[in-house]
């Protein structure tokens, strides 16, 4: 077998020894080029940082030399870039639980051998007194915008929003400004300005009054007339119902029409009513759906609450078996149903290329198939057809086509 002695002879001659030197890179002029080896950074291998351009080969932490990118890049306060890790060394926090992340305490001040715990700084909020009326109204200190909170328009500092009774920190949410102008949780809000008497304040089950007479407890209480007529409108303007002026806090509308909440029921059955529920009646009164039904809706087998044939004027309907218009004017030519010549309206009308047509009259003229938009097919005698039946009108002719016997025919 052939070893491959013959290439091993002048292997050694085939190899330079020359040593390999750095290719040396054009120098730009001072403050131009990069800032770690001076040479000019072109477009394509440039990498930037503190607005200067970088070569990648050196893009790398100033002291580890790990390579970087636009994420773990960190530019230092001495015009050079570090990683993380060697940023947060050199010029990140000192103290316990910083640094080199040891257990121990370290401090700039305090040596590493001591024991001595960093002290806690109390901060007075009213060291810097505030001109009156312009700082927190707990304290009067001057409020800067890092620790403000505001309510009722006033800035209170944050170490000093609290409950003026429990002293509970408070947010935004459950802080209320009571009368006194001063701030309180719910609780104690409740407790201090929230209703009295049974069920309320401490939820005790016997009546509270605060030693109150019952004169006093009657006088305070707010005056309630349920009469909706007590304020006449002027005529036309007032509630359809009781005539009575309606006002904004209580005005339910209804055709136009300015209910009361207590008036707006159904004038039959006296139901309550709502916007999803009131129908207005062509006797300008509101009735529920039942009785909007009973009174004007549609009459005849199947309507109503009666199971039996029933119609307005005593004709039996076996006289209207298509339910087509058999009376009055048909429309102008070219303006009604294509099919039966009578006017077409816009909740029944279908539209199609030769015309609009009534919905019970957009059926197939052949075999009276109702059609949609998805199956109508014009005919150009003017008509409509179901597929089958243009196919088999209008379709073509011959092997395959027609009847499909696969005989010939000829039209």
């Amino acid at each position: 077998m052939d070893t491959g002695s013959h290439l091993q002879e002048g292997e050694e001659d085939l190899m330079s020894h020359a040593p390999l030197v750095a290719k040396v890179i054009a120098k730009a002029p001072h403050g131009e080029g990069c800032p770690r080896c001076g040479g000019y950074v072109y477009a394509a291998e440039q990498m930037l940082a503190r607005g200067r351009a970088f070569h990648k080969s050196c893009f790398k932490c100033g002291l580890c030399t790990k390579g970087l990118d636009s994420i773990s890049c960190c530019e230092g306060p001495d015009k050079d870039i570090y990683c993380r890790v060697c940023y947060g060394k050199k010029f990140g926090p000192k103290g316990y639980g910083y640094g080199q992340g040891g257990g121990t305490l370290q401090s700039d001040i305090i040596g590493l051998e001591s024991t001595q715990a960093p002290k806690t700084t109390v901060v007075d909020t009213a060291s810097i007194k505030a001109s009156p009326g312009h700082g927190c109204p707990r304290c009067g200190g001057v409020v800067f915008a890092a620790e403000e909170c505001l309510a009722k328009g006033r800035q209170w500092h944050r170490k000093c929003f609290k409950c003026k009774d429990c002293n509970k920190t408070l947010d935004s949410i459950i802080a209320c400004d009571g009368p006194d102008k001063d701030v309180y949780c719910k609780t104690c809000y409740g407790k201090k300005w929230g209703p009295h008497g049974y069920g309320f304040a401490c939820g005790s089950g016997f009546l509270q009054t605060d030693g109150l007479t019952e004169e006093e407890i009657s006088a305070s209480r707010p005056f309630y007339n349920p009469d909706t007529t007590s304020i006449k409108a002027p005529p036309g303007q007032g509630c359809p119902r009781c005539g009575g002026m309606v006002f904004a806090a209580e005005q339910q509308l209804a055709k136009g029409t300015m209910w009361h909440k207590k008036c707006f029921n159904c004038a039959e059955c006296h139901r309550p009513l709502d916007s999803m529920l009131a129908c207005d009646g062509p006797d300008r009164e509101i009735h529920c759906r039942a009785c909007y039904g009973k009174l004007f809706g549609p009459k005849g087998f199947g309507y109503g609450h009666a199971p039996t044939l029933m119609s307005t004027e005593g004709q039996s309907t076996i006289i209207f078996p298509d339910a087509r218009p058999n009376s009055g004017r048909k429309a102008a030519p070219g303006k009604g149903c294509s099919r039966c010549g009578y006017s077409v309206y816009a909740a029944e009308q279908m539209i199609s290329k030769n015309g609009i047509w009534h919905k019970r009259c957009f059926s197939c003229c052949d075999c009276g198939k109702s059609l949609d938009s998805t199956n109508l097919n014009d005919a150009p005698n003017g008509e409509i057809y179901c597929r089958g039946c243009y196919g088999r009108s209008f379709g073509p002719r011959g092997v395959g086509f027609g009847m499909g016997a696969g005989t010939l025919t000829m039209a």
